[in-house]
């Protein structure tokens, strides 16, 4: 698959996520990371946007920007949903993803990246005040 193909297909997979993602644009054998899991696998990576789907109310994925050089993509982006607690916090990450793209034009490794602490996400669920996904301490 081409690098043009690849970058609109994950366009449309960010606007309608966490439902009916294109899980064919990845290896077998992806590799995922984020803050708070590690993984290898095709099957484990959709049981991840699964549980997404299943667990948070309301997720959304807002792409902020996407970049593209010859064998690596970069996504910008927003994710928020509603925790279900009785007070219903709204939670928001902003972050990057790097990915990795292999000789057949599949995604072989997916990283995310947090522009907060995972303890900043747990704080935004007892004060709302911290809902902008950014730690004090990082780059605007």
């Amino acid at each position: 698959m081409d690098t043009a193909s690849l970058i609109d297909i994950l366009e449309q997979d960010y606007r309608r996520f966490p439902q009916e993602q294109t899980f064919d644009i990845y290896a077998e054998d992806v590799y995922f990371k984020d803050p708070l899991n590690e993984f290898r696998g095709l099957e484990p990576y959709r049981r991840n946007i699964a549980f997404i789907e299943r667990w948070f109310q309301q997720p959304q994925l807002d792409l902020q920007a996407i970049e593209a050089a010859s064998d690596r993509i970069v996504t910008r982006w927003i994710l928020s949903w509603t925790t279900p607690l009785p007070w219903k916090p709204r939670i928001a990450i902003a972050g990057w993803s790097e990915l990795e793209v292999n000789e057949r034009g599949l995604i072989q490794s997916h990283i995310d990246y947090w522009h907060c602490s995972k303890l900043n996400v747990i704080a935004q669920h007892f004060w709302p005040q911290q809902a902008n996904g950014r730690a004090s301490s990082d780059p605007e």
